[in-house]
């Protein structure tokens, strides 16, 4: 096994950052765990268009799948961060040790393709958002977005970077708040039946809009966010010295801290998945509205709260996506760095992990590059993106639950029953909305 070793260089960074854990201990509210953080990244522009085009299309009809997908949700990203906790290093760092190379590699490769063409969805709609709002070109906001964030990742300690963030995130409420207004006239007994009894229809449209909506909320890179994330957290924890080099064997407690941080922002991202469908479905649906492909089409689910419409959905998109856009290419560094043996963790400064903060800002310029020859309009790449996502999560959701049934790498926190069947529900509904979507696309072209 490949050790990351801490040198004195990095000691004082590592005070710092174990220094910052103490404050968050002290002041819990103050701090996002992994958990909630990878519960925010996951409503991130690409979850908020794929759920306005699910309300919008369908109404309140794919409502079900948020109870359902809550379970899975916690299920799959409790099994990252485990991993990430008993084995001290990241998925693509247990693949390497543990299964062949051609494997490891294309995990990589898969991962990389998802996560640029989602950065570049991204950071597109959150330019066209800030064009809507504040005028200018569209390049000009595009540019600037691309250069705050890569300088932000590398110099700003990422903790501090969320902490301002989130703030943001709170006008994802503006969902909450519309749905609930007596002049949206939601029919809640409807609501109550759709959320609880599903429904299907066999056609590709519909089907590929159920694996954008599974690709948008268990998505790969949150997989090895998470598990990267809580690396770091066991190292700043001082429970490791460094990349796969724990010196306490894992507690009780951290298990139980790592499912209470991923139930909570589980949760609460599926929460404001639900407010994000009803809104939508009433205030848009419900008006024959069913396109949505620019911010504007997607903002006016917001009118009923007047002009301050455009302004909440502006500040949701550029929210989400300033935290959103870090996690996308900061799960590709993991990737990458566990892969070729880079010294990594945002704990280090720059110049102690060039390689690993090079790679974030690659990531980011890729996607910029890509909307200088994207087709696609802001919402619609978003939605095709988020189903990328879904396409390229079923063999990874397979590979995952493979590592955690495996005495040799997980030792004795292998998965319990609940997480065995859930985990399986999460392959076997991902896999059979992905293969009847390819199907329909080979059979019947022009419904893709």
């Amino acid at each position: 096994m490949h050790i990351d070793i801490i040198e004195d260089e990095d000691k004082q960074d590592l005070l710092r950052a174990r220094n910052k854990q103490n404050d968050c201990k002290e002041s819990s509210w103050k701090c996002f765990g992994p958990g909630l953080i990878t519960g925010a990244a996951d409503d991130d522009p690409s979850g908020i268009g794929t759920y306005s085009v699910a309300g919008a299309q369908y109404g309140y009809g794919l409502l079900w799948l948020t109870p359902v997908c809550i379970p899975l949700m916690i299920a799959v990203q409790e099994m990252c961060g485990r991993i990430g906790r008993v084995c001290g290093t990241g998925l693509a760092g247990v693949i390497k040790i543990y299964y062949p190379r051609w494997l490891l590699y294309s995990v990589v490769v898969l991962l990389i393709i998802a996560n640029v063409f989602n950065i570049y969805a991204d950071l597109n709609v959150m330019a066209a958002s800030a064009q809507m709002l504040f005028g200018s070109n569209f390049y000009y906001w595009l540019t600037l977005l691309t250069m705050g964030m890569i300088v932000a990742q590398i110099f700003i300690p990422y903790r501090n970077y969320v902490r301002l963030l989130k703030w943001l995130s709170f006008a994802l409420l503006a969902y909450v708040i519309t749905a609930l207004l007596p002049s949206v006239h939601n029919d809640w007994s409807r609501i109550g039946h759709d959320l609880f009894i599903p429904s299907w229809q066999w056609n590709f449209t519909y089907v590929m809009t159920v694996v954008g909506y599974l690709g948008t909320t268990i998505s790969p890179y949150l997989f090895f966010w998470q598990a990267g994330e809580e690396v770091e957290e066991e190292i700043t924890e001082g429970n490791a010295d460094a990349p796969g080099h724990r010196t306490k064997r894992v507690s009780n407690k951290e298990i139980r801290d790592l499912r209470v941080d991923t139930c909570i922002g589980m949760f609460v991202s599926q929460a404001i998945t639900f407010f994000i469908i009803i809104c939508t479905a009433a205030t848009l649906h419900a008006k024959g509205i069913t396109e949505i492909n620019t911010a504007q089409d997607a903002a006016k689910a917001l009118l009923p709260l007047g002009k301050s419409a455009y302004w909440l959905f502006t500040l949701g998109i550029l929210g989400t996506g300033l935290i959103a856009i870090p996690t996308l290419a900061g799960s590709t560094a993991y990737a990458l760095a566990e892969t070729f043996e880079w010294p990594y963790g945002l704990f280090r400064r720059f110049s102690r992990a060039k390689a690993f903060y090079s790679v974030i800002a690659i990531m980011v310029m890729l996607g910029y590059i890509l909307n200088f020859t994207e087709t696609f309009s802001p919402i619609k790449a978003l939605f095709y993106s988020a189903v990328l996502n879904g396409v390229i999560a079923f063999p990874l959701l397979i590979i995952l639950m493979f590592i955690c049934n495996n005495r040799k790498i997980i030792k004795d926190r292998m998965n319990g029953w609940a997480a065995n069947i859930l985990g399986t529900i999460s392959v076997i509904l991902m896999g059979g909305c992905v293969g009847f979507m390819l199907y329909a696309m080979v059979v019947h072209p022009a419904a893709g």
